[in-house]
C-alpha cells in the first residue's frame, strides 16, 4: 500500500468514471489511459462495474484500476474479487477500512469535518477523500486542514476541475479526483475518444509532480 501511495503522489490525479453502459465505461477508461492517466476509478454503481474492472485489469496492466461508492462489506468483497486495486467509499465505516486493510488493498473513505477525517485515519485509511470539497470552501478549506492534520494524506473530490486542481495540490492535497471535467457530455455523446484522451493528457501534465506546470 505504501508503494501505491508513493506512485499516486507522483501522478496526483485519479480519473473517476461513472458509466451508465458497460462499453462506455471501457471506452472512457481506455481513453484516459491513452492520455497518460494511471489511476482510474470505476464507481461501483456503474453498469457491470465488476466486469469492467476485471476487463481493464486484464487489458491495462500498467494502470491502477480501483472502484468507488462502496457502501457495504459485501460490495467491498465483490470489488476485491473483481480485481479492484484500491477502494473509495463516500463515508467512514471502520469495518470497511479493516476489511480492506486485511486484504492489503488501499482504502480511501470519504470525510468532510476534521473529526471525520481523523476518525478515518485512526481506523486505518490509506488516504482520506475530502468530499464534497467545493461546497465547503474549496482549496482554502483544504489548506486550513493542513495545520492540525498535515500528516494525513487528503484527496479532494467534488468540484475539482482542470482550472482549480493546481490550487488543491498547492494547498496540500496528495492527489485530486477528476470526473466530469475529463468527460464532457458533448464529447461522450460524440464518442470523441481522442478528445477525451487529450483532456487526460492535459490533466496528467498539469497534476503530475514531474511536470508541475499547466500546458
Amino acid at each position: 500500500m505504501e508503494t501505491w501511495l508513493k506512485e499516486l503522489q507522483k501522478k496526483r490525479a485519479i480519473a473517476v468514471i461513472r458509466a451508465s453502459e458497460f462499453e462506455l465505461g471501457l471506452h472512457l477508461a481506455k481513453s484516459v489511459a491513452t492520455g497518460g492517466m494511471q489511476f482510474i476509478e470505476i464507481t461501483w454503481n456503474s453498469d457491470r462495474a465488476a466486469e469492467t474492472i476485471a476487463r481493464l485489469r486484464q487489458e491495462m496492466p500498467d494502470c491502477s484500476i480501483g472502484t468507488g461508492t462502496i457502501l457495504s462489506l459485501s460490495e467491498l468483497r465483490d470489488a476485491i474479487a473483481a480485481g479492484a486495486q484500491f477502494i473509495f467509499s463516500p463515508h467512514v465505516e471502520p469495518a470497511l477500512i479493516r476489511a480492506a486493510n486485511d486484504a492489503g488493498i488501499p482504502v480511501i473513505p470519504g470525510a468532510l469535518s476534521p473529526t471525520e477525517i481523523v476518525t478515518a485515519w485512526q481506523a486505518g485509511a490509506t488516504c482520506v477523500k475530502v468530499f464534497p470539497i467545493q461546497a465547503v470552501g474549496g482549496a482554502s478549506y483544504l489548506k486550513a486542514l493542513q495545520g492540525p492534520l498535515g500528516k494525513i494524506p487528503l484527496i479532494p473530490t467534488g468540484g475539482v476541475t482542470l482550472d482549480n486542481a493546481r490550487s488543491f495540490l498547492n494547498a496540500g492535497a496528495v492527489a485530486v479526483g477528476l470526473s466530469s471535467q475529463l468527460f464532457p457530455s458533448s464529447l461522450v455523446a460524440a464518442k470523441d475518444w481522442d478528445a477525451i484522451a487529450q483532456l487526460a493528457t492535459t490533466a496528467t501534465r498539469y497534476c503530475s509532480i514531474e511536470q508541475g506546470k499547466k500546458p
